[in-house]
């Protein structure tokens, strides 16, 4: 049985959900961004008159205003954003308990075995986004297609309700005329490289053999190729206490010696930051933080704590491994190798426990900040937000930890 795989996408997200609430913003300009007084806060969402006078996503205020004199700033309201995907998550589910998110308003959906009880799965699919209309008021735009990258590529193909099969007949018709920054995982890195050797489209590229692009791509070269060309097992996960992982974790052996504290925590603080994104991506938290540490002379050792507090939220997770290290770690060696855990993992439901020695306003503030870091680096890449403190020594935190660690999304990563 071939498989029926759907991308589903909530377009311009906040700025959707924004209008929905309130219509009359839809007679106006609008983004949803950070405080106007703050230099550095950035557009989240536009709606569609922003985007056609010329607003885009990740510029900054300044840079908005200045292309959009008129344009309305929305401070983001991230509990109405966090009610109103779950909602349109919680519709999707009602067909199949395979639904895999992927940040707050993407997810994938298998339809394959939903078919048996409520008939086809293109069928399937135009009623859920009928739905999704009707009973919370927003659009969704869908790819189909018989594997999860082509779904997702089907899903940006056409906004505003678009949607796109694509099958193994005319995948090549499709997507192979598309510019090579379409493809899955192609960002501003490897479109360059690609583009110096000709591949400008995805069908280049999906002609090219793979020993050649892995050549000067390694592994990922490999990868692309497989997604151009439609060869995606990766299973759409359903996240269940039968299925969740013991452990989630990452690690890398940097490119230079980590020779002192300020060396190590800017490492930890961009591997932490990947951790914390793939346990929100997961639904999952935990409450024991490990450390692996490895010297120069090859000496090995890691160290654990349980905390009071189930988390996924980066800093409080960060402030557990800098304890770790400033507890165990001799900076009279140099490192090269560490890595970083959360374990004893258990669903984050959204319901939680109040803590006479937590700040709850404070966490759940954190907790907010993570949400638009991983909105931004889903849709732009990891590095194109950043905290100041990694950009002190570049040489040593210039590498994604979701992409270049091999890690989600895809089975081909593994």
């Amino acid at each position: 049985m071939e498989r029926v795989i759907v991308h589903s996408d909530i377009n311009h997200c906040y700025a959707q959900i924004e209008e929905m609430l309130h219509p009359e913003l839809r007679q106006v300009p609008m983004a949803v961004g950070g405080h106007e007084e703050m230099r550095h806060g950035i557009i989240l969402a536009k709606n569609d008159l922003a985007k056609a006078a010329g607003v885009k996503t990740a510029s900054t205020l300044r840079e908005a205003k200045k292309v959009c004199p008129e344009l309305l700033i929305i401070h983001p309201h991230y509990d109405d954003y966090l009610y109103y995907t779950s909602e349109v998550k919680g519709i999707y589910r009602e067909y199949t308990d395979h639904v895999e998110s992927f940040g707050l308003d993407e997810a994938w959906i298998d339809l394959t075995h939903s078919s048996q009880v409520f008939g086809d799965g293109i069928s399937v699919a135009r009623k859920i986004q009928k739905r999704v209309r009707e009973e919370l008021g927003l659009e969704v735009s869908m790819g189909i297609s018989y594997n999860k990258i082509f779904a997702k590529m089907g899903s940006d193909l056409k906004k505003k309700m678009g949607f796109s099969i694509i099958t193994q007949d005319n995948y090549q018709e499709v997507l192979w005329p598309l510019p090579i920054e379409d493809l899955f995982y192609v960002g501003y890195r490897t479109a360059p490289k690609l583009k110096a050797r000709g591949i400008s489209k995805i069908g280049d590229l999906a002609k090219k053999e793979p020993a050649y692009l892995r050549s000067f791509l390694g592994k990922m070269g490999e990868v692309l190729w497989y997604f151009a060309n439609g060869y995606d097992a990766s299973e759409v996960l359903a996240v269940s206490h039968e299925q969740q992982p013991k452990s989630v974790g990452n690690g890398i052996t940097a490119v230079m010696d980590m020779k002192n504290r300020e060396d190590m925590k800017m490492v930890f603080t961009v591997l932490v930051e990947s951790v914390a994104t793939r346990l929100k991506q997961q639904g999952l938290k935990g409450d024991v933080i490990s450390i692996a540490i490895r010297n120069t002379d090859l000496k090995y050792y890691t160290r654990q704590r349980k905390i009071e507090k189930a988390t996924n939220i980066a800093s409080e997770i960060m402030k557990v491994v800098m304890e770790l290290v400033d507890e165990n770690v001799d900076f009279h060696y140099a490192y090269r190798s560490i890595d970083v855990h959360v374990s004893h993992l258990c669903i984050d439901d959204g319901v939680e426990q109040l803590s006479l020695f937590i700040d709850e306003k404070q966490r759940e503030k954190e907790k907010k900040l993570d949400i638009v870091m991983d909105e931004i680096r889903e849709k732009y890449g990891f590095d194109k937000i950043k905290r100041m403190s990694v950009m002190v020594n570049e040489e040593l935190t210039d590498f994604d930890p979701l992409r270049d660690n091999i890690i989600h999304p895809v089975g081909y990563f593994k």
